[in-house]
Formats: C-alpha cells, sequence, structure tokens
C-alpha cells in the first residue's frame, strides 16, 4: 500500500483542495546512500502532498532497509538483482496511481517548492505531456540543463548547458527548441505514460528517457520548461563521468536512436555518420579505449527486427543546428 509522503501542515493543505492533480515522485537508487537520503530530505520539506516510490534497483548497500527506517513514508520497489534503469523506473511508476509522475534520480535536491512549481503547468493545458525544470549544477552558478534539444540527426543536447542560470530564464540565441526534459528529473502525465508503453527496456542505461519523451511528441503531446521548478543536479552518480561504463552505455542508446528512428535511412544519414565517426574517433584517442564504439554495436543490434518509430514532429526538432555547433554542443554536454 502507497503511503502519503510526510509534509508540512501547508504542504496538506495545498494538497488537499479540490481539483488539484495527484502527485508520485519516482526515483531509481543503486548506491550512492548519501545522495538518496539527500533527495529524500529534500522531497519531505515540499510544499505540495506527494508521495515517493524509491526503487532499490539491486542494491548491495542496505539502500531499502535504510529507506524503510528513515523514510517509513516512502514506498519502496526492491529489485533482487541490478536492472536496467528503465525496468526499474518502469517498476517505480507502476507502483503508484498519481495523475503527475516527477521523475528523479537520486542525485537530485529539489527546492522546497520544486514539486509545485513543476506541476502548475499541467492544470491549464490538457495536452501538456512533460514539463522540465530548472536544473543547476552544485555551486547553483551554473545551468546543468532545461531539458533536452534535438536536431536533425536525432542527437540530444541539455539545453542552456554550462550557462548563468539567468541566461536561461531570458532566453535568446543560445536557447534551443525544447524537445523533451531531461530525465534526471522531469515531470509527465501518468496518461501519456501509459499510451507510449512507459520506458523502453531494451535501452540500456543512457537515452532511454530521451526515446521516452521522444515518443510522448510523436504521440502528439506538449511540452514545456517550469524555470522556476528548481533543483540541483550532482550528475553521473551512478556510472562516474566519462566512465567507460558510461561512454559504453551512451554509445548503445545513441546507436538504438538511430535503427529505431531510421536516422540513416533520411536526408541526415551523411552528416549522421560523420558525426558519430568524429565522436568515435575523438572518444577512443581521449580514452584509450572503444567503449563508445562497443556501446554503439550492442546499440545497433539491439535496435535489429524492432518495428521502426515514427519520426518527431518538426516543432520538436532544432533543424537550423549545422555540423559545427552540433560539435560545440555535444562538447558541452561532455563538460562538468
Amino acid at each position: 500500500m502507497s503511503h502519503a509522503s510526510a509534509a508540512s501542515p501547508a504542504a496538506q493543505t495545498a494538497g488537499a483542495g479540490g481539483g488539484e492533480p495527484t502527485v508520485d515522485v519516482a526515483i531509481v537508487a543503486y548506491r550512492h546512500w548519501e545522495l538518496t537520503g539527500s533527495c529524500l530530505e529534500h522531497l519531505r520539506r515540499q510544499t505540495i502532498a506527494h508521495r515517493v516510490f524509491l526503487c532499490d534497483n539491486g542494491c548491495d548497500e542496505g539502500t531499502a532497509e535504510r529507506v524503510r527506517a528513515a523514510y517509513p513514508e516512502v514506498t519502496v520497489v526492491r529489485m533482487q538483482h541490478n536492472m536496467r534503469y528503465s525496468v526499474a523506473f518502469n517498476a517505480a511508476v507502476a507502483a503508484g496511481c498519481g495523475e503527475i509522475v516527477v521523475m528523479m534520480n537520486n542525485d537530485v535536491d529539489a527546492r522546497a517548492d520544486f514539486l509545485e512549481r513543476l506541476i502548475a503547468p499541467f492544470a491549464t493545458r490538457p495536452r501538456l505531456g512533460s514539463a522540465a525544470p530548472l536544473l543547476l549544477r552544485p555551486g547553483e552558478r551554473r545551468v546543468d540543463s532545461v531539458g533536452l534539444a534535438a536536431d536533425g540527426t536525432l542527437s540530444a543536447f541539455p539545453r542552456y548547458k554550462n550557462c548563468p542560470p539567468e541566461q536561461a530564464r531570458i532566453g535568446g540565441e543560445t536557447g534551443l527548441v525544447l524537445t523533451g526534459p531531461d530525465g534526471a528529473a522531469a515531470a509527465f502525465r501518468r496518461a501519456a505514460w501509459e499510451q507510449v508503453g512507459g520506458m523502453d527496456e531494451a535501452i540500456a542505461g543512457s537515452m532511454d528517457d530521451y526515446d521516452f519523451f521522444l515518443r510522448m511528441r510523436v504521440a502528439g503531446w506538449e511540452t514545456t520548461a517550469a524555470l522556476d521548478a528548481v533543483g540541483v543536479h550532482v550528475g553521473s552518480a551512478t556510472f562516474g563521468h566519462r566512465s567507460a561504463d558510461y561512454r559504453r552505455k551512451a554509445g548503445f542508446g545513441r546507436a538504438y536512436v538511430l535503427r529505431r528512428y531510421g536516422v540513416l535511412r533520411s536526408r541526415a544519414a551523411a552528416r549522421t555518420l560523420a558525426m558519430e565517426a568524429l565522436v568515435v574517433a575523438a572518444d577512443a584517442l581521449l580514452s584509450r579505449d572503444l567503449a563508445a564504439l562497443a556501446g554503439r554495436r550492442a546499440g545497433w543490434r539491439a535496435a535489429a527486427g524492432r518495428p521502426r518509430r515514427a519520426w518527431p514532429p518538426a516543432e520538436a526538432i532544432n533543424r537550423r543546428v549545422g555540423f559545427a555547433r552540433a560539435i560545440r554542443l555535444r562538447r558541452a554536454t561532455y563538460m562538468r
């Protein structure tokens, strides 16, 4: 049975009024208890009522026991073995029934009004499927992301990466059209999750969130940025920044998306092949391994025989991003 998340009297009042949507928060945790504890502590301070569903993804650090002892209001979904993130996340979402689901990595610390502000846009937009918050780097001087932007090859770039927060709020030439949220923290309608079938459990660890929100756009759901919903994202806490495991999973997800959406059969094929060759070569030189290439080979094979996905609508794609700018954006993605 699900339990209501502990909240202040103000939060309980805010969630008890008529017409407000019910809110679930879905978290997948694998090790790094210090991050999980901090994330849950910040959620405890939220200004609206909500329920938290945490998937202990086969962790060997006693995460489930620690959560039950320190945060009894949190519902724990436990995996016996470490599973792909998409599998664990789908299990956490399926355990609840809230109309709005907020997905969060366990390395995100949310301001007290984060949930309230993130779900606010859904009240007046019935076709709004997802919302992206403003995620900041530790220290809060630089942006981690304001959702993701896709170019004409379906490469994904964090919007406003490494810009000052004020730049994201005023927009301008550095901005990119929002394709969908960054999976580190996002809100979406449960109805949209059900319509597109949740996350694709064939994707191994990276770009599963991107593919999920791409499919929402294909299905006709809108997206928006909630810039007053602010959280701090540590980043790469599970796999490690630029680790071989991280780069292998990123390569898997990239190749899987390329094949499922038929990018190499589109007009962008030549540009896509040139970019992928450049990225793989640069990664091999910098990291002195072939993790990026191995991941792409595995992702391409995993997508074999699966039906092709429909292309996202034109308004979801940044077609004006040329080759040179795509390289700059790709470099920014890997910067700390």
